[in-house]
């Protein structure tokens, strides 16, 4: 459009515009990385000095020997990455059948339960957070792993939603085809609707592991005891009231999105896949 508008040349200078409008953007976004690294990397009277610098002058290894050691670290991960498999296994269970049943099977009142399913997602978690915690508290899981993993086996709304769109752009035509064939409706959803959709359940897979990974406000409320702590409230142990341990909170930081950052790269095709064809029919 734009080039048989106002041609080659106008494109090109369009284009560059953009990318370099991109590049600043992305180095805004690695400043904090970068400086988390620099800092992971100092010691104390560097990291205190009037005139930081990016690069260490010595590179303080300890920070992250110390990072791993001064707190149960990998008791930590452990019960974060508990939290996080069974939270994204639930949302993979749930939300596609939640999906498939509002978009593809034609039953009374199908929209209406759509159209409240997305009314939720206009409920702040600050308004149901007491009560959900009532809730549980009644039942005895106030103290578990319980809370923060049960809800995903019931679907979140805006997964919901997602696979939704991805799943209304299959024709109709496929599962006609199979019913003629004989096979039953969870056949087909098995067989044909869920290999069609997986980068939608990739997209919807890295989300949840990225909430679950670094849900701190969940893991604060209904977890009473230190060796049930994710990472996130571990992370926490460096603040003391009269001083914070920089280098070695930094170093464990560092470490902490590692695993994210690796999955979004291994991801990366399918995600950006779900992404920008989610909706387009």
């Amino acid at each position: 459009m734009v080039e048989k508008k106002y041609g080659r040349g106008y494109k090109r200078i369009y284009c560059s515009y953009l990318y370099i409008l991109l590049i600043i953007f992305g180095i805004a976004f690695m400043v904090p990385i970068i400086w988390m690294l620099s800092t992971s990397l100092k010691t104390p009277a560097e990291i205190y000095q009037h005139h930081p610098k990016i690069i260490p002058s010595r590179l303080e290894w300890r920070n992250y020997i110390d990072a791993v050691t001064s707190i149960p670290y990998f008791k930590y991960v452990w019960n974060t990455t508990v939290i996080s498999f069974f939270s994204v296994a639930g949302q993979l269970f749930a939300a596609p059948l939640v999906a498939y049943s509002i978009s593809k099977i034609k039953w009374p009142g199908s929209k209406i339960v759509f159209a409240l399913i997305i009314s939720t997602m206009f409920l702040p978690y600050q308004v149901t957070m007491i009560p959900v915690y009532m809730i549980y508290y009644k039942l005895g899981l106030v103290g578990t792993f319980v809370p923060l993993i049960l809800p995903n086996f019931f679907g979140y709304a805006f997964y919901i939603f997602l696979l939704r769109q991805f799943i209304i752009t299959i024709p109709d035509s496929l599962i006609e085809a199979a019913k003629i064939d004989g096979a039953s409706e969870f056949r087909i959803y098995w067989q044909i609707i869920l290999p069609l959709i997986k980068p939608a359940l990739t997209t919807v897979a890295v989300f949840t592991f990225l909430g679950s990974w670094s849900d701190f406000l969940g893991p604060l409320i209904y977890l009473n005891e230190e060796n049930m702590y994710t990472l996130s409230l571990g992370l926490r142990q460096f603040l003391t009231e009269h001083s914070i341990a920089w280098g070695p909170l930094m170093a464990a930081t560092t470490i902490f999105i590692i695993p994210t950052i690796i999955i979004f790269f291994l991801a990366q095709k399918q995600f950006i896949e779900g992404i920008s064809t989610t909706g387009n029919k």
